[in-house]
């Protein structure tokens, strides 16, 4: 599966902006590194790193919670689902904890390798 189709069958408005923290995550990270030996400015850095990547987590999950909310809605609607319907949609329901996940484990190694890096 191409990571575009992820995307859009993960639910296009939780994994674009997913997207666009991971790439301000690894922006942060970098600059970070960049600045590691200036202390206050690489924590600084660091720190804003850390915060968005737990903010991805924490949109991921909601994304997730969103998903199912609506996903049992609809079930409630329509009776009764075959279940390899049902297990296909709660797999889907999980691309955008699992995307806001890795960008949350991004920012931590960012925050293993500066502190290791000193």
């Amino acid at each position: 599966m191409k990571l575009i189709e992820i995307h859009i069958e993960g639910g296009i408005e939780f994994m674009s902006v997913l997207l666009i923290l991971l790439i301000v995550t690894i922006w942060m990270g970098v600059m970070a590194i960049l600045k590691r030996k200036e202390p206050v400015e690489k924590e600084r850095w660091i720190r804003r790193c850390i915060d968005i990547s737990l903010f991805a987590l924490v949109w991921g999950i909601l994304g997730q919670a969103i998903g199912l909310f609506s996903a049992f809605q609809a079930i409630e609607e329509m009776g009764s689902v075959p279940q390899d319907i049902l297990a296909g949609g709660l797999a889907v329901s999980s691309y955008t904890t699992m995307y806001g996940l890795i960008i949350f484990l991004i920012g931590r190694l960012f925050k293993i390798f500066v502190n290791f890096s000193e």
